[in-house]
């Protein structure tokens, strides 16, 4: 088993390309359930929940090629033609979906296009209750008749899916995207009010219309869908990671160094934004990118509450944790979104790191420096808040466990060390 390990201290300087958005990929691959003409998607990139899908849609009898890398890519433009073949099984076995929660996202499409699936309960990170419960009771109010049987969802629609008004009771991304594309094949017109804003939910709904699927309210909190027969194939590129853009913001600030992030957008981040420049970081547009450095010597603690976009994000909270771990004064971190996602606590406390949990809020008082340790990652941004922190202690660290950073970051360590950053993948050594 790999780990990561990091000499810290230097700051970083020099360009990173941001790949394409993971959350966006998943939910856009699974899209291609929906018709049996190709979909080609451009700027994916290369990580192991984007691997897992593609073997999860071969299991549901969809032929995945690579088309080449985009124009402006190398490895952050992967471009795959998906073509979902027709009838081909409905089943989603445990052994694929145990690994990304994601993989919950081919229930709405194979019931809307081959009116069953079967789909195993999900697995992924250990961050807390995700339930699928709010997927499942907007699928039944579009005539959806579901069983829960040996750990999986067994869901049927023998006449087909009907549109609905559907109100759900909590904000959830992964309900709203099971919903839309599962409301874009369904007889008539379906309302979803309630619904998650994020850039990634735009994205799919871009990409559906561009299929044929007649979506509106893209970008609010209601969407309404009329109903189409059939969806046609399309060739669409993914929007640039911004939980991405902003980790390697963070690793600027972190280390007082000063980076350009290319191939990114500004306006995907605007409450990380906010908050790095109330911390003392200075983020500007530049012609090909976003430029990232300290406006002065010194970070500042700031009070940080995730919530729903366009709120800030829970999977930028580990990360501006690390941040604030040696900052001037004391910082207020609430997660409101997740309730076990304070699991790089205790691994950041080995560092040196002073910070209290009461419930759901950590209060982090900056030190003047970490130290390196031997550190186990807990979930994906988790993973990535403990490099980043070794990026900025003195001596050694050691990051264990990093298959969960390959789940959401694509060669981490060669993006860091071409900027300046001493981190390299070695074998994780037998315990004694």
């Amino acid at each position: 088993m790999d780990q990561i390990v990091i000499k810290g201290g230097r700051p970083l300087r020099g360009e990173i390309t941001i790949g394409g958005a993971k959350n966006a990929a998943l939910p856009l691959m699974a899209a291609s359930l929906l018709t049996d003409e190709t979909l080609t998607l451009a700027n994916l990139p290369h990580l192991v929940d984007i691997t897992t899908m593609v073997h999860l849609l071969g299991e549901l009898g969809v032929d995945v090629s690579m088309a080449g890398d985009a124009p402006n890519g190398g490895h952050a433009g992967r471009v795959l033609n998906l073509t979902a073949r027709d009838e081909q099984g409905f089943t989603a076995p445990y052994d694929l979906v145990r690994k990304m929660r994601a993989s919950v996202l081919v229930l709405g499409p194979l019931l809307a296009r081959r009116g069953e699936a079967k789909v195993s309960l999900p697995g992924g990170c250990a961050i807390g209750t995700r339930p699928v419960d709010i997927h499942l009771d907007a699928l039944s109010q579009m005539g959806a008749e579901l069983d829960l049987e040996a750990g999986y969802i067994h869901a049927r629609a023998p006449k087909g899916l009907k549109g609905a008004h559907v109100v759900f009771p909590a904000v959830s991304v992964g309900a709203t995207e099971n919903l839309l594309m599962a409301a874009a094949l369904a007889e008539g017109e379906t309302q979803l009010a309630n619904a998650a804003r994020e850039p990634e939910i735009g994205d799919l709904a871009q990409c559906l219309n561009a299929m044929g699927a007649k979506i509106e309210g893209i970008g609010t909190d209601v969407l309404r869908i009329q109903g189409v027969d059939r969806l046609h194939g399309a060739t669409y590129s993914v929007i640039p990671d911004r939980i991405e853009t902003g980790t390697y913001a963070a690793a600027a600030a972190i280390t007082g160094g000063d980076l350009v992030l290319k191939n990114t957008r500004l306006d995907f981040i605007d409450s990380v934004i906010d908050v790095l420049a109330k911390a003392g970081v200075s983020i500007t547009e530049e012609e090909d990118g976003i430029r990232v450095k300290r406006a002065n010597n010194q970070l500042t603690g700031i009070d940080v509450s995730t919530e729903p976009y366009p709120g800030f994000p829970t999977d930028m909270q580990a990360q501006i944790m690390a941040l604030m771990c040696v900052a001037d004064g004391a910082s207020l971190i609430t997660e409101t979104i997740f309730e076990n996602r304070f699991m790089h606590v205790p691994e950041l406390s080995r560092m040196g790191a002073d910070i209290t949990v009461h419930g759901s809020s950590a209060m982090v008082r900056g030190v003047p420096r970490l130290h390196g340790a031997e550190l186990m990652a807990t979930d994906l941004r988790a993973s990535v808040s403990l490099v980043l922190a070794g990026l900025a202690a003195e001596g050694e660290t050691r990051v264990n466990r990093v298959y969960h950073l390959d789940r959401g970051y694509e060669r981490v360590e060669e993006k860091l060390a071409a900027c300046g950053a001493s981190i390299r993948r070695a074998e994780a050594q037998p315990a004694a």
